[in-house]
């Protein structure tokens, strides 16, 4: 029997709802079941060695499995944003008897790591933790490695929350071809997922290019009027939907509130209220959309 190469990998959480662990955890067209358990592409299985939220062992024990994986060639996959306000907002763990903040573990581990990932606009971008004022000094993977000179492929998965596929579709192009072969935009976000604005894509444009509005949320026609930011939003929502394929934000009437993009929420906000030409010129400028 062929030799099968594992893959390990460490999934570390800072502050975040948890709601991107159960996203992938919802994964359909390839179940959680196997990317955990069986070859996730032919010759390579993930080992995901930890994962918080999901795993069975805890105290002491799991934490001895970080030092463990630190000498193998790993994937470092964080979720939620990391708390730089003060060392006790958020710990993993203890060294001589004190708290190990997650700042500092998230940077011993990506030192190490072959690349990271960061799962969710939290991880990606600051996201929701990192909205104005920003009491706990919350920041995105990215940033943190900047500041402690960090130099390490980042690959973004933003969403609040992802969708399955774009991690797992990401993983097993890591595995199969190399990290090399996940192209990126300027965000650091796979072209694959994130290449092409909701806007060109949403099955109400033929609306929008008609000129029939909704007014209120329940009414045929485009959602603009209602604050919908898919003219400033990059991903494949439309056609890739969430729930296994059931539907996705606008499908299910609500406008796109641009939770891949950065800035979310603060700088797309108000969700409900329409982007003019004015305020949506100054997303592009100001570097809230990727184009």
């Amino acid at each position: 029997m062929a030799q099968v190469i594992e893959v390990p990998v460490i999934w570390l959480q800072g502050a975040a709802c948890t709601g991107c662990v159960v996203s992938l955890l919802n994964s359909f067209s390839t179940s959680i079941h196997t990317v955990l358990l069986r070859e996730l592409t032919p010759g390579k299985h993930v080992s995901v060695r930890f994962l918080m939220p999901a795993m069975a062992g805890q105290g002491q024990q799991v934490i001895d499995v970080l030092a463990d994986t630190a000498g193998d060639d790993y994937l470092l996959v964080v979720d939620g944003s990391i708390q730089l306000g003060h060392p006790l907002f958020a710990t993993i763990g203890e060294k001589a008897g004190r708290e190990v903040p997650m700042s500092q573990k998230a940077a011993e581990l990506a030192r190490s790591a072959m690349a990271v990932v960061a799962m969710g606009t939290c991880s990606a971008f600051g996201g929701i933790p990192s909205g104005h004022p920003n009491p706990t000094g919350a920041v995105s993977i990215s940033e943190l490695l900047a500041r402690e000179k960090i130099n390490k492929p980042v690959i973004n998965i933003p969403g609040c929350p992802p969708h399955p596929d774009w991690l797992i579709g990401t993983l097993t192009a890591v595995m199969r071809y190399g990290l090399d072969a996940v192209k990126v935009d300027e965000l650091g976000r796979p072209t694959e997922f994130f290449g092409a604005l909701i806007h060109e894509t949403c099955p109400r444009r033929a609306d929008f290019d008609a000129g029939k509005f909704a007014r209120a949320f329940g009414q045929p026609g485009c959602m603009y009027e209602l604050g919908c930011k898919g003219p400033v939003t990059y991903a494949d929502c439309p056609k890739r939907m969430f729930n296994s394929g059931t539907n996705w934000c606008i499908g299910a009437g609500s406008p796109c509130h641009g939770c891949v993009e950065p800035g979310f929420p603060d700088r797309l906000s108000p969700l409900y209220e329409k982007i003019n030409e004015a305020r949506l010129e100054n997303l592009r400028v100001g570097g809230a959309v990727s184009r």
